[in-house]
């Protein structure tokens, strides 16, 4: 059942039917002029995913697309019009990140007068694209990321550092453009949806305030918690979905969620944000929705009614390719008996490896969206939980 959920609110968010929704949609036509000679710049980790979802939108009329994104397109990916596809480095920029960056200031530089620019931004553009300003280094860049997971700085913060070393950061790319008009469209991973954090304000207003930029959000983290827990309701459950988006650090939060799920009278309660861990300087396998599914795992031990289900929307959980996991009564059980330590795994930041141990890991593959961290938790009585978990193929099935 968390599995399907988690399903659902991924559909809601992804990149491809956004994109493709808000520029068909009739008030947006009416009032946009008519498409024609687009360039199309998608950038971040649901770029692919962005940019098919405005082919399909516009199809002829956009004329060029440059794709920088984290991993080589799919072979479906073959869109009309000159395509260039880049790829970047992430969560660590890399010498590929900057030769990315130069490229887009090229390519907007060369927009010719009757171009029309559509911009299509997602988390991750932070690292996958940059362009630094004199005196600053690649070396540096990296250090101040790797320090951010250290200290378990939130990703404003973060963003907002690294846009004060970045020439096309914090709206230095729209001023660019020098008033010309342009459209951007946004698939959020930060707090608030703000243009000015969305990959380190990539294309944020001008700091002059004299930019012709109309700009949207798309899809949030909000309207995935949405759509799961009207998935939910409609499954005949009754949900708890707070409308405050969670930060901060993650065995916190999992200290918070579990005993929310204890308490609540729900049977389904639902989370949305980003959480943080601070990193030790030689860390193991995992990110932070693994430390957090772990850390929640330990408080859920001998309660039979509880699961939780911690992942990343963009399928991606650290440097690893699992998504998050998927916890319940015995998963603490299940690691003591595989012989290892999970409290030393939490200290390790190698979750990971407690988690493929207990066989509790969240597999979603490409996702073609990144709107930060999903929490489900569901609470029912030990006879429907076994209930569930047979006619969803078995409690430990973790990929969708």
């Amino acid at each position: 059942m968390l599995l399907s959920l988690l399903r659902t609110g991924l559909e809601r968010v992804d990149g491809r039917r956004c994109v493709r929704a808000a520029l068909t949609e009739p008030a947006t036509v009416a009032a946009a002029a008519p498409p024609g000679h687009v360039w199309l710049a998608a950038i971040g980790k649901a770029a692919e995913s962005m940019a098919h979802g405005a082919h399909e939108a516009l199809g002829a009329a956009i004329e060029r697309t440059l794709l920088i994104t984290r991993d080589p397109p799919g072979a479906q990916f073959a869109p009309g019009g000159a395509l260039e596809v880049l790829l970047g480095a992430h969560p660590l920029p890399d010498e590929r990140s900057l030769a990315a960056g130069e490229r887009l200031v090229q390519w907007v530089d060369a927009l010719p007068p009757e171009a029309q620019p559509l911009f299509l931004i997602s988390g991750g553009a932070s690292s996958l694209v940059e362009v630094l300003e004199a005196g600053a280094t690649l070396h540096d860049l990296e250090e101040l990321t790797r320090q951010a997971f250290a200290q378990g700085i939130a990703i404003g913060e973060l963003n907002a550092r690294r846009a004060a070393i970045s020439r096309i950061k914090g709206g230095r790319l729209a001023a660019r453009l020098r008033g010309r008009p342009a459209r951007a469209l946004f698939v959020s991973d930060v707090p608030q949806d703000d243009p000015r954090v969305i990959g380190s304000g990539l294309m944020g207003p001008a700091a002059s305030g004299e930019d012709r930029v109309e700009r949207r959000v798309v899809a949030s983290v909000d309207d995935a918690v949405a759509a799961v827990a009207a998935a939910a309701a409609a499954l005949g459950l009754t949900v708890q979905a707070p409308a405050r988006r969670f930060e901060g650090d993650a065995a916190r939060l999992a200290a918070r969620f579990a005993h929310e799920l204890c308490l609540t009278s729900a049977q389904l309660c639902v989370w949305g944000g980003e959480s943080t861990v601070q990193v030790p300087p030689h860390p193991g396998r995992g990110g932070r929705n693994q430390h957090l599914a772990l850390s929640a795992a330990r408080l859920l031990a001998g309660h039979a009614d509880l699961m939780l289900l911690a992942a990343g929307t963009d399928g991606i959980d650290g440097v690893t390719e699992d998504a998050g996991a998927l916890v319940d009564a015995e998963t603490w059980a299940r690691i003591t008996l595989a012989q290892l330590d999970a409290d030393r795994c939490l200290q390790q930041a190698d979750s990971g490896r407690a988690l493929a141990a207990s066989e509790d890991l969240v597999h979603t593959g490409p996702t073609g969206t990144n709107v930060g961290d999903l929490v489900i938790g569901l609470k029912l009585s030990a006879a429907a939980a076994r209930a569930v978990a047979h006619r969803h193929g078995g409690a430990r099935s973790r990929v969708l």
